[in-house]
């Protein structure tokens, strides 16, 4: 018997329609680095369709099948043209009122010309990030399906690339992967940061790694370099950096797509209070294709480890004054810009702070790009948020390559001191061997940064206890004393009963206060008793001589459906400042006043 009977039509009855997109996934393994090519922006203004069923995908639209065999013409259920005009990047939830709270697929596209400016040129798509799985089609060709919302990703488009194009983008929502369906955000959709197009050589610098080794002399810098030649194969060839300031230009013999150099400098070091940038460049000629590449970027020299409870920069203990913040805005979503980033390092600065925990997935990459500038600290993090399915080995694949694609991305950000694998995560069997793996990947991919991870309380021995601290460098804890847990006592017994080996990070803590609500401190949603639950907590914190860096939850308020009160009105209201970024809670300068008592 048949598996499939005559009246089988596919796109009606395939439930596992999406199975042959799953079989070609852009993943890491994918990423290109975008430094130092004349990137072409594909930003700007899309057709968008709303696709409630995901038709787009089961019936293939990109196709573009609207004739018979005999050339007849046929009905369709699309019209590229006609569609609505939406803004990339953008978050779809904010385009208009109907989609405020869509979970569905949305349908992108574009038409681009693309005319080689070399013979044997190269071509790639790159996505900044676009929620959450992202199947890309150019003229009719599949080139592949990515997951996870804030990670770049590549497709080459060599082989399919004609003069005109036309580019269909589907962005879709997943609640079983990385993060579930139950967070405590808003869920904003669409193509949400940039749309590149990357020209390269036949043979090019795909992948690049240089740092300071952290052996704690400061002398000696490590570079890493991956180049690949025409049909995915490894390059053969010398790489040749440059370091101006630094006198250096040095070659790198390159086999089978790798090349390693350790070498003596001594580089000024780069700190929050000098943010000393050197202008690198790194060439690459391949023995066998007539092409050579060349990246640029600003790169800064600094060691950041762990010393027994001590976090040290450049061998000096240091604490991180800190703040969280998430990439919410009231007007743009997810979406940011450039002043939008530097707005936000300018009330850190206001709070006298180091330090910005970036939760709870990858922020922009511009923003370690201007914090490597402006020399502030950074906590960056995957998704790992509460009770994922932590025994799904897919769920776990989609965490790792998440992470790697973070890692790759902001290896070479001096900024960048803090890889975290999670948050608020119950201490189960199967969630230890999910992050410990996770840790071990972080450790392979860039040995030079600590591991954390937000953990939660014991709160029935009322200890810092978690089995994951093993693996970390940096044990981070969420608390929420006097606010979920209205009994403040127990904090200080926490910290007398808790006996760490190693420097613990106060990731969140505070409470709610709606701006311009007053009364007394007793008063719940008022500023006046978060003002006092702050002055209660850094108390507290000062007297702790294993703390060493806090991140208050949070610096502005954002969106959250999950919070239905009157106070909150589907915001989360714990910000120091208002949605609107410019309104400072009484909190503010407590917390301000707080960092500036501490030693630079």
């Amino acid at each position: 018997m048949s598996e499939k009977a005559g009246t089988h039509i596919s796109h009606i009855h395939d439930a596992d329609y999406e199975a042959p997109y799953l079989e070609k996934m852009l993943t890491s393994a994918a990423l290109v680095n975008e430094t130092g090519w004349g990137l072409e922006s594909l930003n700007g203004k899309w057709n968008f369709g709303v696709d409630w069923y995901d038709t787009s995908r089961r019936a293939k639209w990109f196709l573009e099948e609207g004739r018979d065999p005999g050339g007849r013409p046929l009905p369709v259920d699309w019209d590229w043209e006609a569609w609505e005009r939406i803004c990339v990047p953008s978050c779809w939830n904010l385009a208009r009122k109907e989609l405020r709270y869509f979970e569905g697929s949305g349908v992108y596209t574009r038409t681009f010309r693309y005319l080689p400016e070399r013979e044997g040129e190269r071509a790639f798509l790159r996505f900044e990030g676009s929620s959450y799985r992202t199947s890309v089609f150019l003229n009719g060709s599949y080139l592949g399906t990515h997951d996870g919302a804030s990670t770049p990703f590549c497709a080459e488009i060599s082989a399919v690339a004609k003069a005109d194009n036309r580019i269909v983008v589907v962005a879709r929502r997943r609640v079983d992967r990385v993060p579930m369906e139950n967070i405590d955000w808003f869920n904003y959709g669409g193509i949400y940061r940039d749309v590149l197009l990357l020209r390269t050589p036949p043979a090019f610098i795909k992948d690049w790694f240089l740092r300071l080794v952290p052996d704690g002399k400061f002398q000696t810098i490590a570079l890493d370099v991956e180049a690949a030649a025409p049909g995915g194969l490894p390059a053969e060839g010398e790489a040749r950096l440059r370091i101006p300031d630094l006198g250096m230009e040095l070659p790198i013999p390159v086999r089978k797509g790798k090349g390693s150099i350790r070498f003596s400098a001594r580089p000024e070091l780069w700190s929050p209070g000098n943010p000393r940038l050197y202008e690198i460049e790194l060439g690459f000629a391949g023995s066998a294709a007539a092409s050579s590449d060349t990246v640029s970027e600003r790169v800064g020299f600094r060691e950041i480890t762990v010393r027994g409870r001590d976090i040290l920069l450049n061998g000096k203990p240091i604490f991180l004054k800190g703040i969280c913040v998430h990439e919410d805005h009231i007007e743009t979503g997810k979406t940011t810009d450039e002043a939008t980033i530097r707005a936000t390092i300018a009330h850190l600065r206001e709070l006298n702070g180091n330090y910005l925990r970036l939760a709870h997935y990858p922020h922009d990459g511009r923003f370690a790009r201007i914090a490597d500038e402006l020399g502030v600290l950074l906590w960056s993090e995957v998704p790992v948020y509460w009770a994922i399915a932590f025994d799904n080995p897919a769920t776990y694949a989609d965490a790792e390559n998440q992470l790697a694609e973070l890692v790759l991305r902001d290896r070479n950000r001096a900024s960048v001191v803090i890889w975290s694998v999670g948050n608020e995560n119950d201490d189960t069997d199967a969630r230890l061997s999910f992050m410990s793996r996770l840790a071990a990947k972080a450790r392979e991919l860039d040995g030079t940064r600590p591991i954390s991870a937000a953990c939660l309380i014991n709160h029935e021995k009322l200890a810092i206890e978690d089995r994951l601290a093993d693996q970390l460098d940096i044990i981070g804890v969420n608390e929420y004393y006097g606010w979920y847990d209205p009994d403040f006592s127990k904090l200080p017994r926490i910290i007398e009963n808790s006996k760490p080996s190693k420097p613990v990070v106060l990731c969140e803590f505070g409470g709610d206060a709606r701006s311009g609500e007053r009364g007394s401190v007793d008063d719940l949603w008022t500023e006046d008793k978060q003002a006092r639950l702050y002055e209660k907590q850094v108390e507290v914190i000062g007297a702790c001589p294993y703390i060493k860096g806090t991140s208050p939850w949070i610096l502005y308020d954002f969106r959250c459906p999950r919070r239905l009160n009157r106070y909150q009105e589907l915001f989360n209201r714990k910000g120091l400042v208002d949605a609107d970024r410019k309104t400072k809670k009484l909190a503010f300068s407590v917390m301000g006043d707080f960092y500036r008592s501490l030693p630079d």
